[in-house]
């Protein structure tokens, strides 16, 4: 039982929290309330013992601990994946800290938070960013309940509160998806504006097969076979913009199978590509990224800029000799010339080794979204822009360097406006389902659970895989069809090879 204990003038409440272990009462900033009279002390001190047997009852000065302290040691007590782990701790360092790390976790009220998320949206941040820190934030003021730290987690949102029933004002568009005939157009225009067949060919498997991004890029020689790719990891790109290789999500481990001649094109390409292991991971991975890779292992030799210093021209009277030599005068042409010998120099620059991953946004900028949409997306301080194109051959030649858009006489029309490299996924699936695939080995196909009893009672058979393989292989000969019928070459060596043998 609770008690009053005479302390000077004045009495305080004591009970029990645990045998041996007793408390004071205190209010909410840790003080002693002091009590006149004994029999009152004596009353609360049972009330809250009551409260303490009943589980209900939470320290009022717990709260006082500042949020900055809490999630420090929340943080340290955390055991999960390397790549949530880092998503964790980016969310706090850049979001949530410098809004609530000196305030008191009992002080901070829904208000707050509200104006946490406003401020936020006012600083041009996607409501999809703003929602998953608000999670994180959400979790952490629920294990600061479970701890009795506050009473209420005020990062809480009460469904429909405050605005009028109906549709989300920040619900997310639909996903944008394509056709087999999409893909293809997709995949031809991304090898056009990488200059290589890589990405026709990734671009092909993704769409065929639904698998997630980094298990595309993850993707290891050694898993892949003539029937099936096996997934086995993934390269995870963490917010610091790192590459985590790790198993793939929710461990989705599985095997795809593949059509005979998507198994074809894979290990065509890993034959011409030869992969060797990268620097980071110290494994060779199916398909390599582009452009140079920064630092120890970037190019050396001279550059355009080095030949330009030393014959005494500009940059610009070097780049139009290498690509417009008829409008460089006799004289320019010998000194840059001369300039060129004495330095080695090697036109289109020193041989490169290409870098050793493709990130999902440089990719999504750099090749996707341009031949899905046409349009090079806005990327500051440029604004978003048509492919700037030379039609002939069809279907064109992407143009760069300086004044390609006024060398440009055509452009692309979009072919899937919004889709982005994960929407081949929800293409896979959506075409799974046109050609009535069983959802179990849809499920198989996209590494997805299904806890049901339907789901536990169905299996997939030797003929559901081999009918599917057979619809997708149909869909690929209707798709080549249909492209050659535009125009029967194409400047994609391994697509111009594919309608060349097609009768």
């Amino acid at each position: 039982m609770g008690f009053a204990e005479k302390r000077g003038d004045y009495y305080r409440a004591r009970f029990w929290i645990a045998p041996g272990k007793l408390r004071t009462v205190v209010d909410e900033y840790g003080r002693t309330i002091k009590f006149k009279r004994k029999a009152e002390a004596a009353k609360v001190a049972n009330d809250i013992e009551a409260k303490v047997r009943a589980g209900t009852w939470r320290d009022p000065a717990a709260g006082r601990i500042t949020f900055g302290a809490f999630v420090d040691r929340w943080f340290g007590m955390q055991d999960l994946a390397v790549s949530t782990m880092e998503n964790y701790k980016t969310h706090i360092e850049s979001h949530l800290l410098p809004a609530f790390e000196n305030q008191a976790l009992g002080d901070i009220q829904p208000k707050d938070v509200a104006a946490w998320r406003k401020a936020k949206r006012d600083a041009g941040y996607a409501e999809g960013s703003i929602k998953t820190w608000r999670g994180t934030l959400h979790l952490i003021f629920e294990d600061a309940m479970d701890e009795g730290l506050i009473p209420s987690n005020p990062a809480s949102v009460r469904r429909g509160r405050g605005k009028r029933a109906g549709r989300s004002r920040h619900r997310a568009p639909e996903k944008a998806v394509t056709d087999s005939l999409g893909i293809l157009h997709i995949a031809e225009r991304a090898a056009l504006l990488s200059g290589r067949d890589d990405e026709f060919v990734l671009t092909v498997l993704a769409g065929y097969t639904g698998m997630r991004w980094g298990e595309v890029v993850g993707l290891e020689p050694f898993y892949t076979r003539r029937e099936a790719v096996r997934i086995e990891w993934q390269l995870y790109e963490l917010d610091s913009g790192k590459l985590h290789r790790c198993p793939p999500k929710e461990d989705s481990y599985r095997d795809i199978d593949l059509p005979e001649w998507l198994a074809e094109l894979l290990a065509g390409h890993i034959a011409r590509t030869q992969p060797k292991p990268c620097a980071c991971h110290r494994q060779a991975y199916a398909f390599r990224g582009l452009g140079t890779p920064k630092g120890p292992g970037a190019a050396a030799g001279p550059r355009v800029a080095d030949v330009a210093r030393l014959a005494g021209v500009s940059a610009g009277t070097v780049s139009n000799l290498l690509n417009r030599p008829e409008q460089v005068s006799e004289r320019s042409r010998a000194k840059v010339a001369q300039a060129m010998e004495e330095l080695g120099y090697l036109p289109g620059g020193p041989p490169a080794a290409s870098a050793a991953h493709w990130r999902r946004s440089g990719f999504a900028q750099q090749v996707f979204q341009p031949a899905a949409t046409g349009w090079f997306p806005r990327k500051a301080p440029r604004e978003a822009c048509p492919v700037p194109l030379r039609a002939e051959p069809w279907p064109g030649t992407p143009l760069s360097g300086r004044n390609s858009p006024g060398r440009a006489n055509a452009c692309w029309l979009p072919i899937a406006r919004g889709l982005t490299p994960h929407g081949l996924r929800h293409t896979h699936k959506t075409v799974m389902q046109e050609l009535g695939t069983p959802q179990k080995l849809q499920d198989e196909r996209m590494g997805h659970l299904d806890g049901s009893v339907q789901g536990r009672y169905s299996h997939v058979t030797t003929s559901m895989r081999q009918r599917l393989l057979s619809d997708l292989t149909g869909l690929w000969e209707a798709a080549l069809t249909a492209r050659k019928e535009l125009s029967p070459r194409s400047p994609v060596g391994i697509l111009d090879t594919l309608l060349t043998i097609r009768q």
